[in-house]
């Protein structure tokens, strides 16, 4: 299926190591990707907090942390565009959702990966596919002016 994987990356004017703090520090995360998180990135366990992104105040996001290999890779699942508050995601297969660094020119290149829309229910796969694919677009945008503005 085509629509089973986003994949986007950004050339960062900034060293790994900022750009692992940014994605992995539970406040900074917050701070970029628009969500109050209640607590820290922890391998095998649960994070969530509500979104802070204006109309949307009233969403909370969950994410299951995978994977943590320090300023390479980070990982984590969770259920894409799961804006609707009357809906149940939680018996749906979540999406991975991977952050992979590496030293570029410029600083660093970040590479972003969400998978497995295939197994999200087909009456909302592909506008959960669509929304993800511009809110990475926009969320690697943001990244960028976070670590710019806060070396």
């Amino acid at each position: 299926m085509a629509t089973d994987r986003i994949e986007k990356q950004i050339d960062l004017q900034a060293p790994i190591s900022r750009v692992w703090r940014a994605l992995t520090d539970y406040r900074e995360f917050g701070e970029w990707f628009r969500v109050k998180l209640e607590g820290p990135f922890v391998a095998g366990k649960v994070t969530g907090g509500f979104i802070t992104w204006p109309g949307y105040e009233h969403l909370r996001m969950e994410v299951v942390v995978q994977k943590v290999e320090p300023e390479r890779y980070f990982s984590y699942t969770w259920h894409p565009y799961a804006i609707d508050p009357k809906a149940d995601y939680s018996q749906e297969t979540p999406t991975l959702v991977e952050f992979r660094l590496e030293e570029s020119a410029k600083g660093t290149l970040l590479k972003v990966t969400e998978s497995g829309f295939q197994k999200i229910p087909s009456a909302r796969r592909l506008e959960a596919f669509r929304m993800n694919d511009n809110g990475w677009a926009q969320q690697l945008k943001n990244i960028e002016s976070h670590v710019a503005e806060k070396p």
